[in-house]
């Protein structure tokens, strides 16, 4: 029977544990993946144990007590705290998700805390997100018309038309979904993923652009969006509550009815 081995570089192994004061009561361990690129060590989990009664409620609140008050060389993203930039995406318990929006009471035991999967980490808890984004630039997300604009007002639509792109607009580009896609992991290259899928099913969708047929021109192709196999990884995890999955779907549904 075959068997499959990790790289050598790239098993983990156990790094170093700091534990709470000893009048801490209110314990929790959090096991948090480094890895530096400035030494040829093979990535590690370094365990963290504090007092939750030193720091805020979510995930994100821990990591900043861990760099602020027990490893200042422990790397994260984080910028609005809100849900709403995406810059604190990670693997938080076995879920991709926003550490700043992620209840650390909503987590049994021990917290293991990795960076998003699948893609090459820069430092610590902090992926590479170039080809990411430039696969969103690619889809070309912004308005294109044709038609020169009215001359005394803005682009009108109605609002049954303005209603379709809600549960599209709201996606702030974290990479959950990509990410937990295993379509997207084999295949990133040329499968642009669920969050690039919606991105440019918004604005296939809105009605005040007019470059429809080109954006899905663009999309007709037996990799860039026909891996998805409809896992539903994407809708499962995704920390806005949106759908990626269904707007996939539509996606290929308006390429059949234009050949119909």
């Amino acid at each position: 029977m075959a068997q499959f081995t990790l790289p050598k570089n790239s098993k983990i192994y156990q790094g170093k544990t700091f534990s709470a004061t000893v009048d801490a009561k209110n314990k929790k361990t959090f096991r948090v993946y480094r890895w530096e690129p400035e030494n040829n060590d093979n990535p590690r989990m370094d365990s963290y144990e504090i007092d939750l009664d030193d720091c805020g409620p979510m995930v994100l609140d821990a990591l900043i007590y861990i760099k602020n008050e027990i490893d200042s060389t422990l790397t994260f993203r984080r910028s609005c705290r809100e849900g709403i930039c995406g810059s604190c995406a990670m693997n938080i318990g076995g879920i991709n998700t926003l550490a700043c929006t992620k209840v650390i009471s909503d987590i049994r035991g021990d917290i293991n805390i990795y960076p998003l999967p699948h893609m090459s980490v820069v430092k610590d808890l902090v992926p590479d997100m170039t080809h990411f984004y430039a696969q969103y630039a690619a889809i070309k997300p912004w308005m294109q018309t044709q038609t020169p604009p009215p001359p005394d007002r803005e682009r009108l639509q109605s609002k049954e038309d303005r209603a379709k792109i809600d549960g599209l607009y709201e996606c702030i580009l974290c990479a959950c979904c990509s990410t937990s896609c295993p379509s997207y992991w084999w295949n990133s290259d040329r499968y642009l993923g669920p969050a690039i899928l919606l991105q440019a099913y918004r604005w296939i969708i809105d009605s005040r652009d007019e470059n429809t047929g080109e954006r899905l021109d663009e999309l007709e192709d037996p990799f860039r969006l026909y891996r998805c196999h409809t896992i539903m990884n994407c809708t499962n995890t995704c920390p806005k509550g949106l759908n990626p999955a269904k707007a996939i779907a539509e996606i290929k549904k308006l390429l059949v009815s234009r050949t119909i």
